[in-house]
């Protein structure tokens, strides 16, 4: 399949799960459609790098592996997702790879995962917090902060900074998952 036949395909997905486990399983087993993949999720002002978006994140959950040879794209570039359909899945894919880094089982992601994805992730997440996004891509940033700031200990004052001076003017779900933030920061 070509770049230009994925792209077609691409406008039969929809929010539905079947619709965006079907497109990541054919690039699961098609794992030459990962880079045409990434260059439609990443031409950030096409609408269709959104349903890209939905198709790798599902991609990752369930084969997070299939990204380790895309790592220096995907987090070159995750700083450029601007549409608000785009950033959620690419927020929660860094959520994926902090999890399965910092997480507790072995995984390939530990040893592919280098300094300089890790501060892509850092700064992508950093910005998703002080931006104008939607909870969800915030929650996802969130999480993965937490986790960096395991490693990295300036992450915990910046991003409790940020937490609590954005508590008040947010919705009910960033206020829940910012409390169960805080409360293992000061841990």
């Amino acid at each position: 399949m070509t770049k230009a036949e994925l792209y077609k395909e691409l406008n039969y997905v929809n929010h539905s799960r079947d619709k965006r486990l079907k497109y990541a399983n054919l690039v699961i087993d098609n794992p030459e459609l990962v880079v045409p993949l990434l260059e439609i999720l990443f031409d950030v002002d096409d609408k269709i790098s959104c349903r890209a978006a939905w198709v790798f994140e599902f991609m990752c959950g369930e084969k997070l592996e299939a990204i380790i040879p895309f790592l220096d794209t995907f987090t070159e570039h995750i700083n450029k997702v601007h549409l608000d359909s785009a950033v959620r899945p690419v927020a929660k894919v860094c959520e994926y790879i902090t999890k399965t880094n910092y997480g507790k089982t072995d995984h390939l992601i530990k040893a592919h995962l280098t300094e300089k994805h890790k501060e892509k992730i850092i700064e992508a997440c950093f910005d998703w917090m002080i931006n104008d996004e939607k909870v969800a891509a915030k929650a996802y940033s969130m999480v993965s902060l937490y986790l960096l700031g395991t490693e990295y200990d300036w992450i915990y004052p910046e991003l409790t900074l940020i937490l609590e001076r954005d508590f008040q003017f947010q919705s009910a779900a960033f206020k829940a998952r910012a409390r169960q933030i805080l409360k293992k920061i000061k841990k």
